[in-house]
């Protein structure tokens, strides 16, 4: 495994359960963790999607930090970027994607070459790759579905992050392979019946839903807890 550095700038996602643990929202991060680990009494949730109805919801930000508490918590996790199109995770973490997870579908490498450790005890990263022409070929792939079973047995918790679930199929294909998805939603962007819509395609791939997370949520006066984009 090794860590690549990228000097290319682009904003990046706020991580704000690594650089400011102690702030309400890094605590409604935890208060997922732990709702997380609740809901696994019953059945195994190693494998978790985070997906949304649309672009800008938050799903990577939620991706991202949900990955750094559950390290933060001891366990070994792995963030994957699967939004094969709009890619992000890279950037957040300073790395190179000349290899992720599109070299590894297309066997160029092994799932271990691709895999970078971060300065974070227990969080590993695999990047998305460079974006193919055909990235829902990939996704549909078995070659897919191995590599999130391989995953699953060497870490305590693969997180996936996918695009918008209403705006490509990607996301219902992955969901239908995993143990469980997290729906995010914006607070005062998401209309109900988009959330709804959203809802419906993930029943319909027969995903296991663990949870909706709604972010952006403009806190009440003493109320503690924050809003994150």
């Amino acid at each position: 495994m090794r860590r690549r550095l990228l000097n290319k700038e682009k904003k990046k996602i706020q991580l704000i359960a690594q650089n400011d643990p102690q702030s309400p929202i890094t605590e409604q991060f935890r208060l997922l963790r732990n709702n997380i680990h609740f809901s696994a009494v019953d059945m195994e949730n190693k494998t978790i999607v985070v997906t949304s109805p649309e672009p800008s919801d938050g799903k990577s930000t939620t991706a991202a930090n949900l990955a750094i508490v559950l390290a933060q918590d001891g366990k070994k996790v792995i963030l994957v970027d699967a939004d094969l199109r709009k890619p992000s995770i890279h950037y957040t973490f300073n790395l190179s994607h000349t290899e992720g997870l599109t070299s590894v579908l297309s066997r160029k490498v092994s799932i271990s070459a691709a895999i970078n450790r971060t300065a974070i005890p227990g969080l590993h990263i695999l990047t998305s790759g460079p974006v193919p022409p055909n990235p829902a070929k990939l996704v549909h792939s078995y070659a897919m579905g191995f590599v999130i079973e391989k995953l699953k047995e060497v870490f305590d918790y693969v997180i996936i992050d996918t695009p918008p679930i209403l705006s490509v199929t990607d996301a219902q294909i992955i969901a239908n392979k995993c143990d469980g998805v997290i729906l995010v939603i914006s607070g005062g962007k998401t209309y109900r019946e988009r959330a709804k819509k959203a809802k419906e395609i993930l029943e319909n791939a027969r995903a296991q839903i663990l949870g909706v997370v709604v972010n952006r949520v403009k806190p009440k006066k003493n109320e503690y807890y924050g809003n994150y984009s």
